[in-house]
């Protein structure tokens, strides 16, 4: 039997006509598991993120049918199954290729850290109850329709993160949501922090350390690609927990400046670089932070970027060019944020912006000749040539990338003639 033990609120406007409503795989996923006493939503961050008009991306469901039944549900509507986490009562049907969560409907029955008892129910409350947020405790069914039983629409609209019921309770339940508040404040929080989750997540911030590297550094990752992350950066320092979490003092200032220039220029936020920015000074930051975050190699590639080499040219031509030619366009970009934010000009500065516009007006030469060339002019191998090509492709670098072919051969021969 469904449950009825939620009604619609008025103040909640219909999802009717949602483009991600209507795509084919939603409907066949909605269609497959409503009907025959069973009803599925969608749920959380979908919901969310619609009633404020931005993209969704993932749609969870919420069933009020047991796992086992709805992947026989799915499975005869064609759809293929994978009980992904069918002891935690979720399953994952997939339709056009597209995955979607479907979690059976749960109340606590004992809560001990992140992995909690829980008892299926076919109570809409009771699994809103659960949730961490009122904005996540959100449910759209197939036609639309808004159910809302915790208030969170309200909390949407004005961007109140609220912690469900008691916030010390939620956090003892699983100690990263206080990482989680930082985070959804960031992304959709309005005005000051909600006070009962800034002092709870205080108060508790010991239980960070509970916590492995890779779900704390998933969170991190996040706040940093926030677009309020200079705000939740400066919440987590002024309260205790940011030197905590990267085992370090942050750079703030310079953290800021780099927000600052991304923002006025449309660049995308990159966390990697935020974070080597927020907390690398010397290379055995980009060690520790590996280590304590369990960072990837790419990622500790952008981070030994700002050990610092004398950058501060970088606005010069010349100097632009040279590693450009040297980086490429990506690992450029990355190194002269990160320069531009260690000398403290300001987003506007017409130096820096017109280095960062480097890669779109011009494109870094081939070096015109190889070893073979060399081989060509004389008896030289192994290492001398190696050598050889480095000298002459600093001289080329040097000259501002205008010695041609024929100019450099030249040089490579009376290079050659002079090791004799």
């Amino acid at each position: 039997m469904i449950a009825q033990d939620i009604e619609r609120r008025s103040e909640a406007p219909s999802l009717a006509g949602a483009e991600w409503l209507k795509r084919p795989a939603t409907l066949a996923v909605l269609d497959a598991l409503n009907g025959d006493g069973v009803e599925t939503r969608a749920v959380g961050g979908a919901v969310r993120n619609a009633l404020l008009g931005l993209a969704v991306t993932e749609i969870d469901l919420a069933a009020t049918a047991e796992p086992e039944k709805v992947m026989a549900l799915a499975e005869r509507a064609g759809l293929k199954t994978v009980p992904t986490g069918i002891d935690h009562g979720t399953v994952t049907v997939i339709a056009n290729g597209a995955p979607f969560e479907v979690t059976t409907l749960r109340r606590d029955v004992e809560t001990f850290g992140r992995h909690a008892k829980v008892a299926y129910t076919t109570s809409w409350e009771e699994d809103a109850r659960r949730r961490d947020f009122t904005l996540n405790a959100l449910y759209a069914d197939r036609n639309g329709n808004v159910f809302d039983p915790l208030g969170g629409y309200g909390d949407v609209m004005a961007g109140r993160v609220r912690f469900i019921g008691d916030a010390e309770a939620r956090i003892m339940e699983d100690y990263l949501r206080i990482l989680r508040f930082f985070r959804f404040h960031a992304y959709y929080g309005k005005g000051a922090m909600d006070k009962e989750g800034l002092r709870a997540s205080v108060k508790l911030r010991g239980g960070l350390e509970q916590l492995s590297a890779e779900r704390v550094a998933g969170e991190m990752r996040r706040i940093l690609a926030a677009p309020g992350a200079a705000g939740a950066v400066e919440a987590l320092f002024d309260h205790g927990l940011l030197t905590n979490v990267l085992g370090g003092v942050p750079r703030l200032v310079r953290f800021e400046r780099l927000v600052a220039i991304e923002e006025a220029h449309g660049l995308a936020r990159n966390s990697a670089l935020r974070l080597a920015v927020l907390a690398v000074f010397v290379e055995e930051d980009v060690a520790r932070l590996a280590e304590r975050l369990r960072l990837s190699n790419a990622e500790q590639a952008v981070l030994a970027f700002a050990t610092g080499d004398g950058d501060a040219a970088l606005p010069d031509e010349a100097k632009a060019k040279s590693h450009l030619y040297r980086l490429g366009p990506d690992d450029y970009r990355a190194r002269l944020l990160l320069a531009w934010a260690d000398a403290g000009a300001t987003p506007d500065d017409a130096g820096w912006r017109n280095a960062l516009a480097l890669p779109e007006r011009w494109q870094a030469p081939i070096f015109p000749i190889g070893g073979n060339d060399v081989m060509a002019l004389g008896e030289i191998k192994g290492p001398e040539i190696g050598a050889l090509l480095k000298r002459l492709e600093q001289d080329w670098i040097a000259s501002g990338f205008a010695l041609d072919r024929d100019e450099l051969l030249a040089r490579t021969s009376t290079l050659i003639a002079a090791r004799r």
